[in-house]
């Protein structure tokens, strides 16, 4: 208990010694509107650890909301806020847990083949390109997955039909050499959240930087591949979450998105079907490890070394095919010399 020469035992929850004043004299909606709301979401996290009262503050859906809204802008469409907030278990505060650490990489050993007793109906994609932390491109796209077609067609989600384009402020190359190649490699991130509605869960599936540029030698097209690699549907074996964005637009003028897609591949480079497709994003989703911040050399990295595991894997399967065919033709050759040895010496 403080004595009464203390002066810096606190009054009411005002310290009149120090001059200070807690927490517990702010009034809650002082706090919520004018200190919370200015914080991004892993501090806004680390406050509600602070006290049960901060807790109960930080919990607020509307903070939460805004945070995703100004880190994701594709969370700001109304519909997907509503998903949002009447799905996930702590509303918005669950889909930042889920979506903000970036999928680093789903194990093997965590794949669960077993389709799910409720199966999703739908996926949605909350899409965002940011070219230096700007956003150039935004959009919402729901993905019906029980439908014949899609179970039994290549999965493509494409946000972008073949006529459409979105432009761009960025002034593209006069020329393009190798440094404008790297400057989009380094600044034109993309944060591509899938959305699993039935299992109240979300990720974040792209590699923030492209693992891969292009120019195309013929349109002048620049393609930038971003990849995340998962656990697949066989035994001890990867696949490519693929997401690719197309960029055009004349030397000297105003850069155009034109192409902005995701596909599933497997180790022969064969794109997966729907069906598979969504049993590889739904384990992804539900069991892939999370993490803050990966470089563009680990995410280069261990594309890499995904495509040098593919090689591999080829080599040995044309090795085997190679082997198999030497072998049907000595067969062929001894069953042809039997056969003519019998009718020569009948």
């Amino acid at each position: 208990m403080a004595s009464s020469n203390d002066t810096t035992a606190p009054i009411n929850g005002v310290n009149h010694g120090g001059g200070g004043t807690t927490l517990s004299a702010i009034h809650p909606d002082i706090l919520r509107a004018h200190i919370l709301a200015r914080l991004d979401g892993p501090t806004l996290a680390a406050v509600g650890c602070a006290s049960s009262e901060l807790h109960a503050l930080s919990a607020d859906d509307r903070l939460w909301s805004d945070i995703c809204a100004a880190m994701w802008p594709s969370v700001a469409d109304p519909a997907l806020r509503y998903v949002i907030s009447t799905t996930f278990p702590g509303g918005h505060r669950s889909f930042f847990s889920d979506s903000f650490p970036v999928l680093n990489r789903v194990p093997l050993r965590e794949f669960n083949p077993d389709p799910p007793s409720s199966p999703s109906a739908r996926l949605i994609s909350a899409v965002n390109i940011f070219y230096k932390d700007k956003v150039i491109f935004s959009k919402v796209k729901e993905t019906e997955t029980l439908t014949e077609w899609f179970q039994s067609s290549p999965f493509m989600v494409d946000l972008l039909d073949k006529k459409d384009s979105v432009t761009t402020r960025i002034r593209r190359a006069a020329a393009d050499d190798g440094a404008w190649l790297k400057q989009l490699e380094e600044n034109l991130t993309l944060s591509w959240i899938l959305i699993d509605p039935a299992r109240k869960r979300a990720a974040n599936v792209s590699s923030r930087r492209p693992v891969w540029v292009q120019r195309h030698w013929l349109t002048g097209e620049i393609q930038l591949r971003y990849v995340t690699v998962m656990a697949g549907p066989e035994a001890a074996e990867h696949v490519q979450c693929g997401m690719v964005v197309t960029c055009g637009g004349k030397e000297g003028g105003e850069m155009h998105v034109t192409e902005v897609g995701m596909h599933v591949e497997d180790m022969d480079g064969r794109h997966l079907k729907g069906k598979e497709s969504v049993v590889v994003l739904r384990n992804a989703i539900e069991r892939g490890e999370r993490k803050k911040e990966r470089g563009i050399g680990e995410e280069r990295e261990r594309f890499e070394e995904y495509l040098e595991r593919r090689r591999e894997m080829r080599d040995k399967k044309q090795r085997r095919e190679r082997a198999l065919d030497l072998a049907c033709i000595v067969t062929g050759v001894s069953i042809f010399v039997a056969f003519w040895s019998l009718v020569l010496f009948r």
